[in-house]
């Protein structure tokens, strides 16, 4: 009588240019594998879950794969990369849709396609970065400079926003809801210096010295500067509101948590407390700074309106007068849709950092 085939557990992961497979046989020796007409063919002597004994198993993989696998043993498994012919995201491993019995997805190793796109560009970032670096000098000095230069920028950041932030809960204290009226006139000029140097935050990302997006960084700075200068900046009858209050402590709130995080990643500290506050703050603080700055440019509007300030007339035959209030009106909108964007883009940061539960996948 014939002996039963067995085939060993094998689990899967993917990239966008790479196949993971895992198969679990310890005690592996000269395995015979292969690909012919995209099917992988294993086979090989091991101990697997039925005892020490020769175990096979067949895959027709869903799309075309170079026929060049590459497999690495060790004690207790077989690790098998296959490389795509082209870069792309499978929805499933095996041409046949139902899924073999002793297939199974390999969560160690497992990325969604998002996830698996953001380590294709850091990986990008990193080999275009390394380049650079070698043809401009030593690596070691060109880092220590870079993380000297990104240090000292989040040092001074954290030093301002602290200052803005300590003075305004000290004056609370102390002045009650009078602190609320003078806001702007006490603190304007050291928000000023550290919104001015935010550019610099956008322009790091742009030119791939950090890796932060730079389209959350662009719509924070325009958004913020937007709000200092043009809605309490140049309308005196703004700054004596209490609404100032409430926007620039909600922004220097964030700010004295997320700077100091910044200033330890640059020398390779992590304290878990700051890590939690950095991801955990802009929870509430995000929409309530987005809700403080929606505030004030209502209040703007009718202010606008009365003194005509960005207003203009369109050319003849036209001859329409346009409120600057038109295009804060279009603002409210774009700053709700930046909230999003942002608030996006923080909570994927946040669930990469802490994890999150793992889904059952085919």
């Amino acid at each position: 009588m014939e002996n039963q085939v067995l085939t060993p557990h094998v689990y899967w992961a993917q990239r966008h240019r790479e196949l993971y497979l895992r198969v679990e046989l310890s005690d592996v020796q000269n395995p015979a594998i292969s690909i012919t007409e995209n099917v992988l063919h294993f086979k090989a002597q091991g101990h697997g879950a039925k005892g020490d004994n020769v175990y096979e198993f067949h895959l027709e993989f869903l799309d075309l794969v170079k026929p060049e696998p590459v497999y690495k043993l060790t004690q207790r498994q077989v690790n098998i990369t296959v490389q795509k012919k082209v870069s792309q995201w499978w929805e499933r491993l095996t041409k046949q849709e139902k899924r073999p019995l002793f297939l199974a997805p390999d969560f160690d190793r497992w990325l969604d396609e998002s996830d698996a796109e953001m380590e294709l560009r850091a990986k990008e970032e990193e080999r275009l970065n390394k380049l650079r670096i070698e043809s401009q000098g030593s690596p070691e000095t060109l880092t220590s400079l870079k993380k000297g230069y990104l240090f000292m920028y989040n040092l001074v950041q954290f030093l301002g926003f602290s200052w803005i932030f300590v003075n305004m809960t000290v004056r609370f204290f102390i002045l009650g809801k009078e602190s609320f009226y003078d806001t702007f006139h006490t603190l304007a000029d050291m928000m000023y210096f550290c919104q001015m140097l935010s550019v610099v935050e956008t322009i790091n990302a742009a030119i791939g010295v950090t890796k932060s997006p730079v389209i959350p960084c662009l719509i924070q700075l325009l958004g913020r500067n937007f709000i200092l200068f043009i809605i309490f900046g140049t309308m005196e009858e703004m700054q004596n509101k209490a609404v100032v209050f409430f926007v620039f402590y909600s922004w220097s709130a964030v700010e004295v948590f997320r700077y100091p995080f910044y200033m330890l990643s640059c020398i390779d500290m992590d304290w878990k407390v700051l890590t939690w506050l950095r991801y955990t703050v802009w929870i509430p603080l995000y929409p309530l700074g987005c809700l403080a700055e929606a505030v004030s440019v209502i209040q703007s509007i009718p202010v606008f309106n009365e003194t005509g300030r960005f207003s203009f007339t369109l050319p003849y035959p036209v001859k329409i007068k346009v409120r600057f209030s038109f295009f804060l009106q279009i603002y409210l909108i774009i700053l709700f849709l930046g909230l999003y964007i942002n608030f996006r883009h923080l909570y994927k940061q946040r669930r990469r950092r802490f994890g999150q539960k793992k889904k059952k996948i085919h």
